[in-house]
Formats: structure tokens, C-alpha cells, sequence
């Protein structure tokens, strides 16, 4: 089943029944990869899903390439402070 927004969705279930069986709901998402379109008077308002694994080899290199722009950039003797109380007056 595909929701408004074409993504998957394994089952709907309204807010009242989300809240009631919420244990359930989190038990199928995380053992099953359930995708769990939760409404409210018929109308989408959440999405109960499985989390991601987070890629540390991808978050690393994204940080790395941070790293080297900042590399050689200074403040030419403007401190923090400075910066913040020239966004202030704008």
C-alpha cells in the first residue's frame, strides 16, 4: 500500500488504537521492518518506521570534509563575541 506521499506503508492505524497498542506497534516495526501510517479522523499525521543504521564511515568523511574547509580560514583577530554582537545589530 502506498500512502499520499508514495511511500510503502504496511498497515494504517488511527491514533487512538496507536496509543492503545503502542508496545505492538513498536514490537512489528522492530522485528518485522513494519511501516505504520498512524491518523487521526482519516487524515495521515505521523509514520511509525524502523531507524536507520547510521553510516559512521559516511558521517566520518562528512566531518572530515568540514574539517578541511575550515582548514587555513581565520578570524583575522574578530572574536566570537564580536560576531555575535555585529548579527545582533541587523
Amino acid at each position: 500500500m502506498n500512502d499520499s506521499h508514495g511511500e510503502s506503508t504496511n498497515s494504517v492505524v488511527g491514533a487512538f488504537d496507536a496509543k492503545t497498542h503502542l508496545s505492538e506497534l513498536l514490537d512489528r516495526v522492530e522485528r518485522e521492518g513494519a511501516s505504520i501510517l498512524i491518523t487521526r479522523h482519516g487524515k495521515p499525521v505521523a509514520r511509525l518506521v524502523p531507524c536507520e543504521n547510521i553510516d559512521t564511515k559516511r558521517v566520518a568523511k562528512a566531518l572530515a570534509a568540514i574539517d578541511s574547509i575550515a582548514k587555513g580560514k581565520s578570524l583575522k583577530g574578530t572574536s566570537i563575541r564580536d560576531l555575535i554582537n555585529e548579527g545582533r545589530r541587523f
